[in-house]
């Protein structure tokens, strides 16, 4: 279980990382406040996963200084598009972790990857891209 948790961890990570890319190209009220809210939800997970994985006596990897974003960002429509695969990407790392759960841990997996997909879906919404939602989000 440890590995599937480290898995997300780093998943959330690369999120916060390009949460920082994204709102520099985003210039509308409300994209900006989805912005600053994704990304306080992404430390959030973080850090709850650094406390688990540290009373599980685990020790995930350490964050790198930097990521290589899969794509060029230069605008909102390439900002837009970032957001929507960092989303998929977490609820990509999370799907994992429900296999291996139980409970309250369950929960807590299907809580992250459900919101990663809401996250995905607005950041759709936002950019007009159809279809706006998946219908198996966390699937590769």
């Amino acid at each position: 279980m440890n590995e599937q948790l480290a898995g997300a961890l780093a998943a959330e990570e690369a999120a916060i990382y390009a949460y920082g890319t994204i709102g520099v190209h985003l210039t509308d009220d409300r994209e900006l406040a989805d912005a600053r809210a994704a990304e306080a939800a992404h430390r959030d997970r973080r850090d709850a996963l650094v406390s688990r994985l540290a009373s599980a006596r685990a020790s995930p990897s350490a964050a790198p200084a930097g990521y290589a974003l899969p794509f060029p960002v230069s605008d909102r429509d390439s900002a837009l598009k970032l957001a929507i695969h960092v989303e998929d990407g977490v609820a990509q790392a999370w799907r994992p972790v429900l296999g291996v759960t139980a409970a309250d841990e369950r929960s807590t997996a299907l809580s992250a990857l459900t919101d990663a997909a809401v996250r995905a879906t607005r950041w759709r919404r936002h950019a007009d891209v159809t279809p706006v939602t998946l219908p198996f989000p966390g699937r590769p």
